[in-house]
């Protein structure tokens, strides 16, 4: 497969990608075993919706708000709602651990020349603890956090700020994102896109298209030029 050509910076989403939101509810032995992952799936979901949603209403909160709001749901909806256990799932989301291959790959593409981000709709303290209690300090040249546009994913003003903060064209940027939704989005604003499907999702029926679609970060090093010197 010909390596992508022209990149300058390669660009990661952070939760599900980067950061494994599953590993708060599995950290967390109040919560039941058989409910941990309708948890997950359900806090997940309604967070991503409130981004939308808000988005769409033009009435912002920042995700941090989004991510309590949600779990609230969840909780209600599965009957386990304690404050005790609310603040306990709370406290390690702010603490999420990296997939095993992150760190490594994030090694290799630094040692072949590409800039590195974080492109999160997480805040700035969200995704600074996050980054460090994975122990990946000093890994991206740049976190940045849709906050600073206040509108989420998929607004193209959210990866138009990352272009900026940058200082490089769409072409010259691969995005990444286990996300679909988030993948084909970076796609149809102009971003190369890989697409880290880990979670077998199908396709898409959004504009845009992922330039490649891989299974972990692991994979991505190889389909990328080195950058020119």
């Amino acid at each position: 497969m010909t390596p992508l050509e022209g990149i300058r910076a390669c660009v990661f989403d952070a939760y599900g990608t980067v950061f494994d939101f599953a590993s708060a509810a599995a950290r967390c032995p109040e919560v039941p075993q058989g409910k941990r992952s309708a948890l997950t799936a359900l806090w997940r979901d309604k967070q991503l919706q409130y981004t939308w949603l808000r988005s769409l209403q033009g009435q912002h909160a920042d995700f941090w708000q989004l991510t309590q709001d949600a779990l609230d749901f969840a909780l209600e909806s599965l009957d386990l709602r304690s404050p005790a256990l609310r603040a306990r799932l709370l406290d390690l989301y702010q603490t999420l651990q990296a997939f095993p291959e992150v760190a490594d790959t994030l090694r290799q593409l630094r040692d072949a020349g590409f800039k590195t981000a974080i492109l999160s709709n997480g805040t700035p303290s969200m995704l600074d603890g996050a980054v460090r209690a994975s122990g990946l300090e000093g890994c991206f040249d740049a976190v940045l956090s849709a906050e600073a546009v206040k509108v989420f994913k998929t607004h193209p003003r959210v990866y138009a700020y990352a272009l900026r903060q940058l200082d490089l064209q769409a072409g010259q940027v691969c995005f990444q994102s286990s996300n679909g939704w988030d993948a084909y989005a970076a796609s149809a604003f102009g971003m190369r896109v890989v697409w880290c499907n880990r979670y077998g999702q199908r396709p898409e029926r959004l504009p845009g298209a992922p330039d490649r679609v891989i299974g972990n970060l692991a994979e991505l090093p190889p389909l990328l030029a080195r950058v020119a010197t």
